[in-house]
């Protein structure tokens, strides 16, 4: 595996003087622990199965490689592996829109299987997806699909290899993805809910391959205390550590898994202009921020909180957040130090992210189906949205009032292709007041009236004491 990173930073410069394919095997844009270890060992079984097909073969991490550093887990298990952190390849150091356009990319999603908004204009290098998502993508002949809601990609991606090539593992890549499967699975316990019989059969097949794969126990617990170390991280990097974004009509939003109970969170200092300066740095309408703690017994604590500085946002994702059935979520508000963070305990401590996600994205499909033809968001909420100086110090009373001030100011969607089609001119509004004062013309007046006008503005002590004429 080594051996292997090391070769591919080589072979992408080859592919750039001549012209040859290049195979990209992409993660998901978080770049968790599942998600790095999927494409890493992927491309490695492609590498090695693969190598007479033309293409050079490159596994993908689908973040800047300034932010590995905030996967402390991907970090640790890497360098307990004996991997070097320099040998990865990170978005950008490639060029894909432009290998692309060359007729040079091909692509395969592991743990995804929808590129994000920002890449859909490679959608039509993407041949295969493996993925254990709910399926977004819309099947093709062209493209085959494996997806099964496992606990882990990983699990998937040892499948695949167990089938097809075994004897390409070694003890690296075996610890990668026993690594991965064991995280994702919370140590394989049941009561955890994310664990399957395929994630523990493959997690037994490679123990049985590889004795000398630390214990499983250890192992969690080292990649578990590494995953939730955030001491020393700014809010920011506290975000962007396990952070997905998604989008739809004018809003697009950030789900962050945050590692600490959302009490300690929220008594972070300066925590609310943080929030609006990550959203304003980041271009989001809103945060979803979903903690995740640990009790004595190992078993998931859920909390979770809706940020946006729009009380429209706000309280349309939490009522979509409240209602949901599939999951149900079973929140019970809590209180918030804050007014633009809604804060709630989530009863269902099964739900993680990956349970969670789909029912925001369906909220966005049915909010950018109701905005599609209207202006449901203001430009003074955007102007809040934006400005980080002015929506920290605005109330929910103060920013609702104006809001409906600015509705009241706006007409109605469907009125205004109406005023756009009329060509008659709008009726002066003096004209609908009866009684008009000039409605018989300009009051007439008499050069003796202007001339008394003067004189008692050059003499103001006469009028003293007396009424207001309102002769004239």
């Amino acid at each position: 595996m080594e051996g292997f990173l090391r070769s591919c930073s080589e072979a992408l410069k080859r592919c750039s003087e001549d012209g040859s394919k290049v195979h990209v095997v992409l993660g998901n844009e978080a770049c968790d622990l599942d998600s790095m270890v999927s494409a890493l060992a992927f491309a490695y079984f492609l590498y090695k199965t693969s190598s007479s097909s033309g293409k050079v073969t490159v596994p993908l991490l689908n973040i800047r490689r300034a932010e590995l550093a905030l996967r402390t887990d991907n970090t640790f298990l890497l360098r307990q592996c004996g991997l070097p952190l320099e040998a990865l390849l990170f978005r950008d150091d490639v060029d894909l829109a432009g290998l692309h356009k060359a007729g040079q990319l091909a692509l395969t999603l592991v743990d995804h299987n929808v590129l994000h908004s920002s890449d859909s204009g490679l959608e039509t290098a993407v041949l295969e997806v493996i993925d254990h998502h709910h399926l977004e993508r819309t099947p093709s002949s062209l493209c085959p699909v494996t997806i099964e809601t496992v606990g882990s990609c990983s699990t998937l991606v040892t499948e695949r290899i167990a089938q097809k090539a075994p004897e390409v593992l070694d003890q690296q890549v075996a610890q990668l993805l026993y690594g991965a499967i064991v995280l994702d699975c919370v140590n394989m316990a049941p009561e955890a809910g994310k664990v399957t019989p395929k994630d523990s059969q493959y997690a037994v097949w490679l123990e049985s391959r590889f004795p000398d794969l630390p214990p499983r126990g250890a192992l969690f617990q080292s990649l578990q205390t590494a995953k939730f170390d955030v001491s020393g991280l700014t809010t920011e990097q506290m975000l962007l550590k396990d952070m997905k974004a998604v989008s739809g009509g004018d809003l697009a939003l950030a789900v962050s898994v945050v590692y600490m109970t959302l009490d300690a969170f929220l008594q972070r200092r300066c925590l609310q202009q943080e929030l609006c300066e990550f959203c304003h740095k980041h271009r989001f309408g809103l945060l979803v921020a979903m903690t995740i703690s640990f009790n004595e017994k190992n078993e998931p604590f859920r909390q979770l909180a809706v940020y946006s500085s729009s009380t429209l946002y706000r309280e349309e994702v939490s009522q979509a957040l409240d209602k949901a059935q599939n999951p149900c979520l079973n929140l019970s508000p809590m209180s918030s130090p804050y007014a633009d963070v809604k804060a709630y305990l989530q009863g269902n401590t099964l739900a993680s992210r990956k349970k969670v996600l789909p029912i925001i994205k369906d909220f966005l499909r049915e909010w950018e189906r109701r905005t599609v033809h209207c202006g449901d968001v203001e430009d003074l909420e955007l102007e809040d949205q934006f400005d980080p100086s002015r929506s920290p110090s605005m109330d929910d009373e103060t920013r609702t009032r104006r809001y409906s001030a600015s509705r009241q100011r706006r007409p109605a969607a469907e009125d205004i292709g109406a005023e756009e089609d009329c060509q008659v001119p709008p009726t002066p509004m003096n004209s609908l007041v009866d009684g008009c004062p000039l409605d018989n013309g300009l009051p007439k007046i008499s050069p003796e009236a202007i001339l008394e006008k003067f004189s008692k503005m050059a003499n103001p002590e006469a009028t003293e004491g007396k009424g207001v004429s309102g002769g004239h």
